[in-house]
């Protein structure tokens, strides 16, 4: 809203400063500001408000230390990482485009899967929440939208850099170019399929590739493994955040770096001339991304202010489930999802540790008559836990090896 305010402002009555809107690094640099702003106000009220009304976390005996503490501690915290991203993206990005509307539609859509999980929780007495199968129906419905508009929408494309005969140098004359997402003349637009895969020399993947064996027309019926992978994806991703979430601050942390790193991916691919330096896809208007992940990277750190150990507030699925699948879309919307297992390595980890638990556990007992564990407690954070590693301990090395895979991740783009 405050981006088309000075813009008027800029092009009627040539309001001084007002043109700064124009440029992402300005809206991205308030959009942290102000989701900064809006998670330490608003946290605090809403923390205030979820105790008097005693809405506590029933924590469940499982012999960790510590755990007894946080019995009562409110819950529905994520209801704060939301306000600290909608608000910010509505005040200052563009509001028509498409990549802004799936992230708005995403936060929304999985807040409120999240926010019902947590009330059946906490008012419905039902310690096991939601159903699964309810979960998993709404992150399908979510890739169905996410994976059906970024392949049949016409504002989804990419511009090849093969079709570009001005050099670089001669495009950083226009205005805004080395900060605002422009179309460039010489740069034909196109649909496409094509995805970022890490360590090859041409760094790109065609999904049309996988069903080439179909014949000439296969290309046509691509999205019969675009729209599934996208699922796929983010029910992972979803999930995955969702199981991480178990230590004061494990989440949010690695949550926030990850989408630092996405951010800044964003920014070179919605930008000509680190697109062209990178030798990556130039996506027109995904820069608008930059001010939504900044926002995301704010409201993150905003709430580690009550969430770090000892939390004065859970998130709960209201934020666990929505920053996981906020994660997954981004990924996707700027063709990064392939690097997601590497990105997203803690909370592949997690994942795989109660999968890999799980399923030992079941085949012991079928085959032995007594269930056996790999791990003395699953997810992977409980197991050192339980080994007698202090939680803040945990919790910060676990953000170590974050940051680690988040530089590798970037430094992927030159790798290959």
């Amino acid at each position: 809203m405050l981006y088309y305010l000075f813009e008027w402002l800029d092009k009627t009555v040539d309001f001084p400063g007002a043109g700064v809107f124009q440029y992402i690094s300005f809206r991205a640099g308030m959009a942290i500001v102000i989701s900064l702003i809006i998670t330490a106000f608003f946290g605090n009220k809403l923390i205030s408000f979820l105790r008097r009304k005693q809405v506590g976390e029933t924590v469940r005996d499982l012999g960790l230390q510590g755990q007894k503490e946080k019995e009562g501690t409110p819950t529905m915290g994520g209801l704060i990482i939301i306000a600290g991203i909608l608000i910010p993206v509505l005040l200052l990005n563009k509001l028509d485009n498409i990549y802004i509307i799936l992230m708005i539609f995403t936060t929304l859509w999985l807040g409120m899967f999240g926010f019902m999980d947590d009330y059946i929780k906490v008012f419905r007495k039902r310690k096991e929440g939601m159903s699964g199968k309810t979960k998993i129906i709404g992150q399908v419905i979510l890739g169905l939208v996410v994976g059906c508009t970024l392949y049949f929408s016409n504002d989804v494309v990419i511009k090849d850099f093969n079709q570009f005969h001005p050099t670089v140098t001669e495009v950083v004359d226009q205005p805004n170019c080395a900060d605002q997402t422009k179309d460039i003349p010489g740069i034909e637009a196109s649909k496409s399929t094509k995805t970022t895969i890490p360590f090859v020399k041409n760094n790109e993947l065609d999904y049309s590739i996988i069903i080439s064996w179909m014949g000439d027309n296969a290309a046509n019926w691509t999205f019969l493994i675009f729209i599934p992978i996208v699922i796929l994806i983010i029910t992972a991703v979803s999930n995955g955040a969702n199981l991480t979430d178990g230590m004061d601050g494990l989440a949010t942390s690695n949550a926030a770096v990850i989408g630092a790193t996405l951010a800044g991916l964003a920014w070179v691919s919605g930008n000509i001339i680190f697109a062209d330096y990178l030798n990556i896809m130039y996506i027109p208007n995904v820069g608008e991304m930059v001010i939504f992940g900044a926002a995301f990277v704010g409201s993150c750190i905003g709430f580690m202010w009550y969430n770090s150990y000892p939390a004065q507030v859970f998130m709960g699925d209201t934020g666990s489930l929505t920053i996981g699948g906020i994660i997954a879309v981004f990924a996707i919307i700027i063709r990064k999802e392939l690097l997601l297992p590497l990105l997203c390595g803690i909370f592949l980890i997690e994942s795989l540790s109660v999968i890999m638990q799980v399923s030992y556990f079941k085949y012991t007992k079928k085959k032995y008559g007594e269930g056996r564990r790999i791990f003395m407690m699953s997810p992977l954070h409980h197991h050192y836990q339980k080994k007698g590693i202090p939680e803040p301990k945990i919790v910060q090395r676990f953000l170590i090896i974050a940051i680690g895979l988040a530089v590798l991740t970037i430094v992927t783009l030159k790798l290959r």
